[in-house]
């Protein structure tokens, strides 16, 4: 009887173990997030080169002065006619800051851009990832 007591008791605490927790970065990195937005290029109000320039430098900078990356890129989605369109993008990469209130920055980027140009950037947040600084 004693024996089985002590099997159920070992049992029950053993439900109450936590899942090991994941492994911090390396050495020499940090856990950061990262936001990739893509800006689309399918109206005629949406930027050229020199438009983009211009509102990556007054929205974008100024809200992310550590750096942001900006690449050439294309998009496809079926529209409403399930029609296949295809158009020019802007992919804009940014490693966001530890702290502060990223993700309204972010957020006001977009607002931006979709006033701008009348456009729905699409904003992708991937989970935190070890970034070397």
């Amino acid at each position: 009887m004693r024996t089985a007591g002590a099997a159920i008791l070992m049992l029950g605490l053993a439900g109450c173990m936590s899942a090991p927790k994941p492994q911090g970065c390396p050495a020499g990195q940090a856990s950061l997030q990262t936001v990739q937005l893509f800006l689309g290029a399918k109206t005629p109000a949406a930027p050229g080169e020199r438009d983009l320039r211009r509102f990556v430098d007054q929205e974008v900078t100024p809200r992310f002065p550590d750096g942001v990356t900006v690449v050439d890129g294309g998009g496809q989605w079926k529209g409403s006619e399930n029609k296949m369109i295809r158009e020019a993008s802007k992919v804009v990469l940014v490693v966001l800051p530890a702290g502060g209130d990223s993700h309204g920055k972010v957020e006001a980027v977009r607002t931006a851009y979709r006033s701008k140009f009348k456009q729905d950037p699409v904003v992708v947040l991937p989970p935190p990832a070890c970034v070397a600084l």
